[in-house]
């Protein structure tokens, strides 16, 4: 059992910058991919960004890509979003995402996932 949760969520300004954290009660955190993903109210859960066991391939949404930025901590079980440039588009409520697997191969399917964390909320002001 992976359990997940999430903080770093909050208010912020368009443009400015927001750093989200999840953190894992696993032992074998580095068998496991990770990944990022949103919802906004009415729509469905969207993937952001995912990153491989080791934490040597990451993968971005085209919306996000040059803006965000994910990261792991395999010693801490860790993985955190750094966002920057926000804009009021990326509003949502973030989702961390476990996927247990060795392969460096990464989904955007939201029932690959196996584990989910409770979610932050992110709110961008224009």
């Amino acid at each position: 059992q992976v359990q997940l949760v999430e903080s770093g969520g909050g208010l912020v300004q368009a443009g400015g910058s927001l750093r989200l954290s999840c953190a894992a009660s696993v032992r074998t955190f580095s068998s496991y991919a990770m990944a990022w993903f949103r919802q906004a109210p009415g729509k469905e859960r969207e993937f952001v960004a995912a990153i491989s066991w080791s934490g040597g391939t990451t993968y971005y949404a085209d919306s996000v890509k040059g803006r965000f930025t994910i990261s792991r901590d395999n010693a801490k079980n860790t993985v955190d979003l750094q966002m920057n440039n926000l804009s009021p588009d990326d509003a949502a409520v973030y989702y961390c995402g476990a996927r247990y697997t060795r392969s460096d191969s990464y989904t955007r399917l939201v029932r690959e996932y196996n584990y989910w964390g409770q979610g932050t909320q992110v709110t961008v002001s224009s």
